[in-house]
């Protein structure tokens, strides 16, 4: 069965060369085309939230494969764009036209492509963006659905799941021509935004427990996707390691600022939640299009998607943004800080006595 589906999924690559004749591209040549500047996650990149007509969004994405430490003692090959896991996040607007060039350095082992979900045809791109070592491709799509979507590489058969488990994603955000709206339908604006981008990782151990280390992204692959097959994941983390969005990469934020969040998973369901916040609006499967959720205290990310939820702070101090399956958050990693200045209101909560244990310190107290 899974030689089956890999011949499909190969099958489906090789034969898009073969399709009927093409219908001409709309004349782009006339609209303004702008270069945006990619950013690590959890940042994102300049960009206002209102279309003011049509562009040719310019971006330049790079695979790089990399050795990275996920946790103390636990390395893997991570396939990245542009390094980071997850890849950066990509913003355009509704009726825009994404212009990508996916450059593949020689130093590389793999081939590697991008699948676009907010793409319409070509396996969202994949079957014409495959790049060898040393090659470069440029492919132009155009953005007709409004929502937050995954991209992730998708090179064909047992490649597409190794790449995916081994940090090969992303996320992309088409936001409506005329802005975010909320649940009753009036213009929401943001003020912060951040990329948080979840990750399963199956790091293979050793007969004595000691997770393995290696020499290449291949040499490692039948004992990954062997760990893999099992669906137990060894580490979930958000932004590439446990504790990379903590301490003094907490992400950080004002009473009274609306911050939106957009959250990916490209290979498992998540729950992520905001300890002492909530999802004031949550668009349903990062769809723009609906009217959103509102006053969610979790919302869900479905496997192969991404998501976003804003909350306007109230109060200051420690917010853990975490999955609520907590044995992810907290034995596998899956945990991010958010540590926000400001007043404290103590008609919204104060402590009225203390007891003799309680820490100042602890970061719960104002």
């Amino acid at each position: 069965m899974i030689k089956a589906v890999q011949a499909i999924v190969g099958l489906g690559l090789l034969c898009l060369g073969a399709t009927q004749a093409a219908v001409a591209a709309t004349d782009v040549s006339k609209l303004p085309h702008v270069k945006q500047t990619l950013v690590a996650p959890p940042n994102v990149p300049a960009h206002e939230q209102t279309s003011k007509g049509p562009k040719v969004v310019q971006i330049t994405m790079e695979t790089q494969e990399k050795l990275i430490e996920v946790a103390p003692g636990a390395k893997v090959w991570a396939l990245t764009f542009n390094g980071s896991v997850p890849g950066p996040l990509i913003v355009v607007h509704e009726g825009d036209y994404v212009e990508l060039t996916l450059k593949n350095p020689k130093s590389s082992t793999l081939a590697h492509n991008v699948d676009f979900h907010a793409a319409t045809g070509a396996l969202g791109g994949a079957g014409l963006t495959l790049v060898q070592p040393g090659e470069e491709v440029v492919l132009r799509w155009k953005a007709i659905k409004a929502g937050v979507f995954v991209y992730h590489c998708a090179p064909g058969g047992t490649m597409i799941p190794f790449h995916v488990i081994s940090g090969m994603s992303g996320a992309l955000m088409v936001l409506p021509k005329d802005g975010l709206k909320d649940n009753k339908g009036k213009p929401y604006k943001y003020d912060r935004a951040y990329y948080i981008g979840e990750q399963d990782f199956y790091l293979p151990k050793d007969d004595k427990g000691n997770f393995k280390t290696y020499g290449s992204p291949a040499e490692g692959m039948a004992d990954m996707l062997e760990v893999a097959k099992g669906l137990i994941p060894t580490h979930v983390v958000f932004n590439g390691a446990v504790g990379a969005l903590t301490g003094d990469n907490a992400l950080k934020a004002k009473v009274g600022e609306k911050v939106l969040f957009i959250h990916s998973q490209a290979n498992r369901p998540s729950y992520p939640h905001l300890i002492g916040g909530h999802g004031d609006l949550y668009w349903v499967g990062g769809s723009f299009g609906d009217a959103p959720l509102t006053n969610q205290e979790t919302w869900f990310v479905p496997a192969g998607a991404a998501v976003a939820a804003a909350y306007e702070f109230h109060q200051p101090g420690l917010h853990v943004y975490l999955s609520h399956n907590l044995i992810e958050a907290v034995l596998l990693g899956a945990a991010a800080h958010m540590t926000v200045d400001g007043a404290w209101n103590d008609d919204i909560m104060t402590q009225l006595k203390k007891p003799a244990s309680f820490d100042a310190k602890a970061g719960m107290d104002h």
